[in-house]
């Protein structure tokens, strides 16, 4: 009879446990990714003369590290950079050509669907937003300005493997400023692009 008891006893904690739904792995994502910048422009008109506010269509590339628990709710360090962001042609008064470039390294709360072949995601963060150009006196105030922003967008993850896949990712960046010299008074900035990107997600 104590044998009986046993056994089912047994049986039933080992039917449990297979039917149980398995606890989901965490996983650490790398993508290294290429893409291009799109839809900038800054309120420079300031300045005087037919400045162009907005900013070509350029490349951009960097890099993603992101950190997704057992359940659907992660975090992400976001790096980009777009060399030669301010582009301008001949009709500009002001001629922003050369080195000027964007640097973002942004930290993101991410939230992703289940763990699947297909899945999408959902990003946003703060962080910094560098920018430089040629000259002062044409564009911002510094030759470089290292300012607080803001990154909101999201993206699909489709996987290959346990361990490789593509990664498509759209995402908005804005600039934040302080109108208070004495203060702290945060206000959107003008300054602000989207970013579309393509790369290669490692997943260990």
């Amino acid at each position: 009879m104590a044998f009986r008891k046993w056994f089912l006893t047994g049986a039933l904690a080992l039917m449990v446990s297979t039917l149980a739904p398995a606890k989901a792995s965490a996983d650490w994502l790398f993508t290294p990714f290429i893409g291009g910048t799109f839809g900038g422009s800054a309120n420079v008109s300031g300045f005087g003369g037919n400045v162009k506010n907005d900013f070509n269509q350029t490349l951009t590339y960097g890099g993603s590290l992101a950190f997704l628990g057992g359940g659907i709710a992660g975090f992400e360090l976001d790096f980009g950079y777009s060399p030669n962001f301010f582009g301008s042609d001949s009709n500009d008064a002001v001629n922003l050509v050369g080195d000027g470039n964007v640097t973002t390294l942004m930290a993101n709360l991410m939230i992703a669907g289940p763990k699947a072949a297909v899945r999408p995601y959902a990003v946003g963060g703060v962080g910094l937003i560098k920018t430089r150009v040629d000259s002062a006196d044409q564009f911002f105030t510094d030759v470089g300005n290292n300012d607080f922003g803001f990154d909101v967008g999201g993206g699909v993850i489709f996987s290959f493997s346990d361990n490789v896949g593509i990664r498509g990712d759209v995402r908005y960046f804005r600039g934040i400023t302080n109108n208070d010299n004495n203060g702290v008074d945060l206000r959107l900035g003008s300054f602000q692009f989207w970013r579309g990107t393509v790369g290669v997600t490692f997943r260990f």
